[in-house]
C-alpha cells in the first residue's frame, strides 16, 4: 500500500471519542430508564425489593436479547448491511417514544404479579431498552475493525460503558429526581434517545466506510483465530452468574435484614459497576493479587459471624462487612472474567454469554429462590458459590500468602487492646465460628476445599439463628419474607410472658400477647396509650356506624378497636399478610375482635379509587415497606383521593414513624397546600409498659374545629405540624427523598 493510500486510510480511521462518547450516552440513558421506570411502577405495586429484582430480570433478559442480536448482526452480515438492518431498527423502536405506562396498567389482586409486571415492561420501554442493550457489543465490535492502535483490545471501551452506567445510577437520586418531574424526565429520556440513534448511526457510517476502504484479505485477517471452546464458554457463564446472582440476594438481604434505609439498593448496584471499571481498566492486573488475597479473608471470618445473629452487630457495621464481602466476591469473579476474554473477533459471542449468564442469575433469584426457599438463601449460597469460582492463591508467589493473616490478627489485636467493648458483642458461639474461618482460610488454594468448609459453616450459622429466633411460622411472597416469632418478655410484674411477633424482614410488624386478659389488647404502634388509641378513645362516643378503612393490616391489631355497629374495611397489598393475620395460630385479632371485617387485597391507591365517595368517617393509613411508607401513598393527589373519599367531617390518620425520613416535612407541606387542619403527636410511652413503643401519628381533618376535642384532651399531647421552607410539594410527578432525609 503506497503512502497516498495509506495517508486516505488513516484519515477515514473513525477516532476513539466517537464511540467512548456513543457507549457513555448509551450506558447512561440505560441506567436514568431503570430508577425511573421504576418509580413510575410505585403507584402500582408498592416499593419492595421483589418489584425491583423483577425489574432487573427483565433488563437482564433484554439485555441478553441485544446481545443475541448483536452477535447475530456482527457474525452474519457485512458493514454495509449490518448499517441497513440496524438502522431500520433505530427507527422502528421510535414508535415506543416517549416512553410511557400501558393505558389501563392494572396488576393483579390476586397471585403473584411477576408476570404482569414483566409484560407491562415490555409493552412500555421494551424496544427503546431492547436498541440501547445493543450498543455495547456492537459498537466495540465496530471500533474492533477501525484500525486504531488500540482496536486489537476494544474491551477497555467497556469500562466507558459502565461508567456511565455508574453516573447515571448516582446522578438519578441526586440530581435529576430533586430537579425534575417525571413528566420532564420521561420526554427528556425520549429526546436523549433520538440523540443516541444518531450518534450510533455516526459510529455505523464511521465503521462502513472503513471497511469499505480495506482490502478484502485485510477484511479476513482475523479468520484463523481459534474459537472458545464450549468449556471456556462456561466459565464465562459461572463467572457471570455468581456475580448477577450475588447482586440480588445481596441488594433483598440488607433491604429486609439489616437496614430498611431508603435508596441503599443503589450502593450494591454501584459496586457491582465498579467492579467492571476495575477489572477491564489499566489497574487490573495490579488489583487482582490483593483481591485474591482479601476474598477469603473476609467471607470466611466477617461474614461467617454476621450471619449467625445480625442484632450483635451495629447494623452499620453488620452492612458494611456485607458489602466489603460482595466486592471482593464480584471483583475475584469479574476480575477472573476479564483476563479470559477472547479474540475481538469473538467479542460479540464473549458478552453473549455474560448478558446471558446475568439474566440466568436473575431468573433464578426472582423466579427460582422464592419459590424454594422461605428466606433470602440464595445469597449465602452464591458466597459459596464465588469461593468455588477462585483461581490458585497468587498464582505461585508463596511469599505474599502470609500478609492478609498478619495484618487480619494485627487489626485485631489492636482493636482487642484498645476498646474491650467491641469484644462484648463476641459470645464464645462467635469464637468458635471465628476459628473455624481461619482453619477455611488456610484452605485457601484448594478453591473446592475451601468453598465446601464455608457452605458447612454458613449452613450451621443460618441453622443456629433460626433456632435462636424461635422462628414459628416463616413464608416468602413476592413482597419479602414473612415470619412469626415466639418470643419472651417481662410483663408488668417482670415476669417472663410469651408473645407473638410479626416481622417483615427485620422490620416488627405486629405483636400480640398470649395472656388471657391481653388476648385483645392492641399493641406496638397501636397500643391504647398511643396516639391512633387516643383517637379512638377520644371519638369514641360518636362512632357507633362508623365507616372505618384501614390500609395495611399488619397483625390485625387494629380490628379490636371495632364496635358493633361499624363497618370495617382493611385494605393490605400482600396476600400472604392477610393468610397469617386471620390465622389464630399466629395471631387472633381478628377472629376475636372483628371477624367479619372487609379485605381488599391490591394497592390501597387502586382500591380505594374504587370505593364510594364520601363513605368513610376514619381512613388509617398504616401501609409500610419493611420500615418506610410507598411514596405514591404521600403525595399530594393520594391526599386529595382519601378525603374524596371521607365524609365532610371524616378524619385522616396517617402512621409517620421512620427512623430515616422526616415525613411530617411532607404532611405539613400538603397540609398547608389543601388548606386541611392536622396535628401530630410524636408518642414516648412514660410508663414501662410491654410492647408499646414510640410512634408518630398524624391526624388530619377538613377544618381545624373538628381536631379541636383532641388538641384539647389530656390523653396525650398534640400539637399543630411544624413549618416547612423550601420543600418542593410531592406529587405523583415528583418526589424527592432525600429532601426530607434526617
Amino acid at each position: 500500500m503506497n503512502s497516498t493510500a495509506q495517508t486516505a486510510r488513516q484519515s477515514s480511521i473513525s477516532p476513539v471519542i466517537p464511540f467512548a462518547a456513543t457507549l457513555f450516552a448509551s450506558a447512561t440513558l440505560m441506567f436514568v430508564l431503570q430508577p425511573m421506570f421504576g418509580k413510575i411502577l410505585l403507584p402500582l405495586l408498592g416499593g419492595t425489593p421483589a418489584v425491583w429484582n423483577t425489574c432487573m430480570v427483565f433488563y437482564q433478559t433484554l439485555l441478553f436479547l441485544g446481545y443475541l442480536y448483536a452477535d447475530w448482526l456482527s457474525s452474519r452480515f457485512g458493514s454495509q448491511r449490518q448499517l441497513q438492518i440496524h438502522t431500520a431498527l433505530l427507527i422502528f423502536s421510535a414508535i415506543a417514544l416517549p416512553v410511557a405506562l400501558p393505558a389501563d396498567a392494572t396488576p393483579p389482586t390476586a397471585g403473584n404479579p411477576t408476570l404482569w409486571l414483566v409484560w407491562t415492561l415490555f409493552l412500555a420501554i421494551g424496544l427503546p431498552f431492547f436498541v440501547v442493550s445493543t450498543t455495547a457489543p456492537l459498537l466495540q465490535k465496530w471500533f474492533s475493525h477501525s484500525g486504531h492502535h488500540s482496536s486489537g483490545d476494544p474491551y477497555y471501551l467497556y469500562a466507558a460503558s459502565n461508567a456511565g452506567s455508574l453516573l447515571a445510577l448516582l446522578s438519578y437520586p441526586f440530581l435529576i429526581e430533586p430537579n425534575l418531574g417525571l413528566t420532564t424526565q420521561q420526554l427528556a429520556w425520549s429526546g436523549a434517545y433520538v440523540g443516541l440513534c444518531l450518534l450510533i448511526l455516526v459510529c455505523g457510517i464511521s465503521f462502513w466506510r472503513n471497511q469499505a476502504d480495506k482490502a478484502e484479505d485485510e477484511v479476513l485477517a482475523d479468520a484463523g483465530v481459534e474459537p472458545p471452546t464450549t468449556l471456556q464458554q462456561l466459565h464465562w457463564l459461572a463467572l457471570a452468574f455468581v456475580p448477577s446472582s450475588l447482586l440480588l440476594g445481596l441488594t433483598q438481604f440488607i433491604s429486609t435484614d439489616i437496614a430498611a434505609v431508603p435508596l441503599l439498593w443503589i450502593v450494591p448496584l454501584t459496586l457491582y459497576l465498579l467492579t467492571f471499571i476495575l477489572v477491564f481498566g489499566t489497574w487490573a492486573d495490579r488489583l487482582r493479587p490483593w483481591m485474591l488475597a482479601a476474598q477469603p479473608a473476609v467471607l470466611t471470618v466477617f461474614i461467617a459471624y454476621s450471619f449467625i445473629n445480625p442484632a450483635t452487630l451495629p447494623y452499620w457495621l453488620d452492612l458494611i462487612l456485607h458489602l466489603i464481602a460482595f466486592f471482593l466476591a464480584v471483583m475475584v469473579c469479574h476480575g477472573e472474567l476479564a483476563k479470559s476474554r477472547p479474540h475481538p473477533q469473538y467479542l460479540t459471542r464473549f458478552y453473549l454469554v455474560m448478558s446471558f449468564a446475568g439474566m440466568l442469575g436473575g431468573l433464578f433469584n426472582t423466579f427460582v429462590a422464592p419459590f424454594v426457599f422461605n428466606s433470602v438463601y440464595e445469597y449465602p449460597i452464591m458466597i459459596v458459590a464465588a469461593l468455588l469460582l477462585r483461581p490458585g492463591f497468587f498464582d505461585g508467589k508463596w511469599f505474599l500468602q502470609p500478609i492478609f493473616p498478619a495484618v487480619v490478627l494485627a487489626v485485631g489485636l489492636i482493636v482487642y487492646f484498645s476498646s474491650r467493648e467491641l469484644f462484648d458483642y463476641l459470645d464464645l458461639i462467635g469464637g468458635a465460628l471465628i476459628l473455624l474461618a481461619g482453619v477455611s482460610y488456610a484452605l485457601r488454594h484448594s478453591p473446592i476445599a475451601l468453598g465446601s468448609l464455608t457452605g458447612v459453616l454458613l449452613l450451621f450459622t443460618l441453622g443456629l439463628h433460626s433456632m435462636a429466633s424461635n422462628t414459628l411460622y416463616q413464608e416468602r411472597s413476592f413482597f419479602g419474607v414473612m415470619s412469626v416469632r415466639d418470643t419472651v418478655i417481662p410483663d408488668e410484674n417482670q415476669k417472663p410472658e410469651t408473645v407473638h411477633e410479626l416481622y417483615h424482614g427485620t422490620t416488627k410488624h405486629g405483636a400480640q400477647r398470649l395472656t388471657p386478659g391481653n388476648l385483645t389488647t392492641p399493641l406496638t404502634y397501636y397500643s391504647k396509650p398511643g396516639p391512633i388509641g387516643q383517637v379512638f378513645a377520644e371519638f369514641d362516643a360518636e362512632n357507633q356506624h362508623w365507616h372505618i378503612g384501614a390500609v395495611g393490616l399488619g397483625a390485625g391489631a387494629l380490628a379490636c378497636y371495632f364496635k358493633p355497629g361499624q363497618q370495617w374495611t382493611f385494605y393490605e397489598i400482600d396476600p400472604l399478610v392477610v393468610e397469617v393475620a386471620q390465622n389464630p395460630k399466629w395471631f387472633s385479632y381478628l377472629s376475636r375482635c372483628n371477624p367479619q371485617a372487609e379485605m381488599v387485597v391490591g394497592d390501597a391507591r387502586l382500591s380505594l379509587a374504587k370505593a364510594a365517595d364520601r363513605s368513610f368517617d376514619l381512613l388509617v393509613m398504616d401501609a409500610f415497606s419493611s420500615d418506610a411508607v410507598p411514596t405514591h401513598l404521600l403525595t399530594r393527589e393520594a391526599l386529595q383521593l382519601y378525603f374524596a373519599k371521607l365524609k365532610d367531617d371524616g378524619l385522616l390518620a396517617f402512621h409517620i414513624t421512620n427512623r430515616h425520613l422526616a415525613l411530617k416535612k411532607v404532611m405539613a407541606d400538603h397540609v398547608n397546600q389543601l388548606h386541611l387542619a392536622a396535628l401530630l403527636q410524636e408518642f414516648k410511652p412514660e410508663t414501662d409498659v410491654p410492647l408499646v413503643v414510640a410512634t408518630d401519628w398524624v391526624v388530619i381533618a377538613k377544618n381545624p374545629e373538628r381536631l379541636q376535642r383532641l388538641q384539647q384532651s389530656r390523653l396525650g399531647h398534640w400539637q399543630k405540624l411544624p413549618l416547612t421552607f423550601g420543600l418542593q410539594p410531592w406529587t405523583d410527578d415528583f418526589t424527592h427523598i432525600i429532601g426530607i432525609w434526617k
